[in-house]
């Protein structure tokens, strides 16, 4: 079954769907090459500022598709390592897009499903959606995604929810930090609209460092390097032409060019 995300741009904001409805946005090999695709078609396009991740039907995405699943286990050792590194290179590619990302979870979000909202800057569900780390009850783990899942709930919620795989609900998916907002079914779209708004007055290349410098701030070890490192970083902010026009902008008490009129 051929997978089809689509890919549709409003402006300068590009919706990126997972439309395999059929099988409630479950990933296959074809799916995951066409959002690593599309991701990086976004990543490279000057004019998208803000991508919003979203699935066809009841689901958000239900993880690993079936029919996957049993080709991989009669697999080798060697082609399931490479099959996985294209998971990976997916997460990765949403992970460090240089767009801020949102994720609108209208529904159930497993396995591979978790790592998409993880990997978000911004998530934001319906209270009837389930999540789950599920890998664990057919022996395996969420190894390829767990960079992030770990980085939005912690090491400590990572540690039950990867070996129980029990499923949680959207209240408890807002408290460990893997959603940042849950909205009625109905408010969704207001919701995710909301924060695509507060994205679009940021400055484009603050907007593409920002996730950058968490990232480098999280891992840093020498502290005398990540002051030095700051330093320079807001030192080339306030001297570029972005910077200049936002410090002008403000000073003169008028939106900066990059405001959508």
């Amino acid at each position: 079954m051929p997978a089809a995300p689509l890919l549709r741009f409003d402006g300068p904001i590009a919706r990126l769907c997972l439309a395999r409805a059929q099988v409630r946005n479950a990933f296959d090999p074809d799916l995951i090459a066409e959002l690593t695709a599309a991701l990086d078609a976004v990543a490279a396009d000057p004019a998208i500022r803000v991508v919003v991740l979203e699935g066809e039907g009841p689901a958000f995405s239900a993880g690993a598709d079936l029919r996957w699943m049993r080709g991989m286990a009669a697999a080798s050792e060697e082609e399931n390592r490479q099959d996985a590194l294209a998971l990976a290179r997916l997460m990765r590619s949403l992970d460090e897009l240089p767009k801020p990302t949102v994720a609108r979870v209208h529904g159930d979000a497993y396995g591979g499903g978790v790592g998409l909202v993880a990997c978000c800057d911004i998530a934001i569900g319906v209270p009837e959606a389930k999540f789950g780390l599920t890998e664990s009850r057919l022996g395996l783990l969420p190894a390829v995604i767990s960079p992030y899942v770990i980085a939005a709930i912690g090491a400590r919620q990572a540690r039950r929810y990867f070996a129980t795989a029990e499923i949680f609900d959207a209240a408890e998916a807002l408290r460990i930090g893997l959603l940042h907002q849950v909205v009625p079914a109905d408010a969704l779209d207001a919701a995710v609209q909301r924060q695509v708004e507060l994205l679009l007055k940021a400055g484009p290349l603050a907007s593409a460092a920002a996730k950058r410098l968490v990232r480098d701030v999280a891992a840093a070890t020498d502290r005398d390097r990540l002051d030095a490192d700051n330093a320079a970083l807001i030192a080339r902010l306030r001297v570029s032409p972005e910077g200049q026009e936002g410090i002008a902008a403000f000073l003169e008490k008028r939106p900066p060019h990059w405001i959508l009129r």
